[in-house]
């Protein structure tokens, strides 16, 4: 028993003293000599990424300079004097524009040259011509000038299909903002089928009341001074004419729209043959689908039979529209707050060419048809669907005239 204890006790005293020494320290690995740092070396940065890898990265700006390389000698510097109602001294103005053809036609704005007494053209090399204006219109606001230079100083544009741009597309301006002569800005197509009142762009009431459709809306860039240059697709080619922007300070801010090329080949030979634009008039007018009275937005609560194309509000008398029988509406309602006059025909399409919109239908207009053609409108009239000939007119250039509904008389 006491030698028992005796083990015990010597057990313990050794474990005692094993928790009490300190663990045996690391063996240090072996270093490098002192003698072998550098202590002196100096910072060497990272290798250049491959070519390959700034190709890639940089092929969108390829384009684009290629792009302006190639369209900039297209583009000209505008500048208009304009002699003032009343001031004694003339004011200047300036815009830009872009050759149309080896004739010397350059395309710009209708209120670019308004009212000019003397336009001065700058070439993208700095040579200077002056100019005449061949034709204005004021309802899609284009203008042709043209310079007496010779031909090898023109290098025409070429003109893509507007018809075919998508929201989301590149948009690119070539023009001379605040007079910065042959400026590039890179933005996208942000909206499509926009309508600008004639009147707003040139503050001429004579023509309110018709509006230029078909609008191209973009992001990109658009300043004073660049009115008139062109909207160029990734291709190089001509998409629109860039007109005007949406701003409560004077500047660019995020919204600019663009007169479709479609328009301006429409427009430009005809101004060039005669000075002037035909265009042909239905003589209706529908509630603003802007406003959310579009057939779509009324068709819930008017328990319309289709869900797009125009509801005739007002028809115009003695117009192609009221010789041919079309029908305003006839009866007054009340659609979220606001007053209609419904029961009125919806055109659901033109020549067999459905329209979604009164955009849709203008633009048709504009684009295939003249006056003294003969169109037929596919229309629904309560629950029936209904084909009516119909001879278009010029549109009139001063007031509009009457324009009646079944719920009252408008002037």
């Amino acid at each position: 028993m006491r030698t028992t204890l005796a083990a015990a006790a010597l057990l313990v005293t050794l474990v005692m003293a094993a928790c009490a020494s300190p663990a045996p320290a690391p063996t240090p690995a072996p270093s490098t000599p002192l003698a072998a740092l550098d202590l002196n070396a100096v910072y060497q940065p990272p290798t250049a990424v491959p070519d390959a890898v700034v190709a890639a990265a940089d092929a969108e700006y390829l384009l684009l300079t290629n792009i302006y390389e190639r369209l900039a000698p297209s583009v000209v510097n505008i500048e208009v004097r304009v002699a003032p109602a009343v001031a004694a001294l003339s004011d200047v103005g300036r815009g830009s524009g872009f050759v149309y053809d080896l004739d010397g036609h350059i395309i710009t704005n209708a209120h670019v040259v308004n009212g000019a007494e003397r336009i001065d053209v700058t070439f993208n090399n700095g040579y200077m011509a002056e100019a005449r204006v061949v034709g204005a219109d004021p309802f899609s606001d284009l203008a042709v000038i043209r310079v007496n230079v010779a031909r090898d100083r023109l290098f025409p544009v070429t003109f893509g299909n507007s018809d075919a741009v998508r929201v989301g597309e590149r948009a690119i301006a070539i023009g001379n903002p605040f007079g910065l002569n042959s400026s590039m800005t890179v933005g996208i197509v942000s909206g499509l089928g926009r309508q600008l009142p004639s009147a707003e762009l040139l503050d001429l009431t004579a023509i309110r009341g018709f509006n230029n459709p078909s609008i191209i809306q973009v992001d990109t860039d658009i300043n004073p001074g660049n009115s008139g240059g062109p909207l160029l697709n990734s291709r190089g080619e001509v998409i629109g004419v860039n007109a005007a922007i949406r701003t409560d300070t004077g500047v660019f801010q995020g919204v600019g729209f663009a007169i479709p090329a479609r328009t301006v080949q429409r427009v430009v030979p005809e101004l060039i043959a005669a000075g002037r634009v035909n265009y042909a008039w239905l003589g209706i007018s529908a509630l603003r689908e802007e406003d959310g009275f579009g057939v779509a937005a009324l068709a819930e609560p008017l328990n319309l039979p289709v869900e797009a194309g125009v509801l005739v509000n007002l028809v115009t008398r003695g117009s192609p529209a009221d010789k041919a029988g079309l029908r305003a509406g006839t009866y007054q309602t009340e659609v979220r707050g606001a007053p209609i006059c419904a029961g009125g025909d919806i055109i659901i399409a033109i020549n067999g060419v459905y329209v979604r919109n009164m955009d849709e239908l203008v633009a048709y207009l504009v684009v295939n048809a003249s006056p003294g053609d003969e169109v037929t409108l596919l229309i629904v009239r309560g629950s029936e669907t209904l084909e009516i000939p119909m001879t278009l007119e010029a549109r009139p250039t001063d007031a509009i005239g009457e324009s009646v509904n079944g719920c009252q008389t408008d002037s």
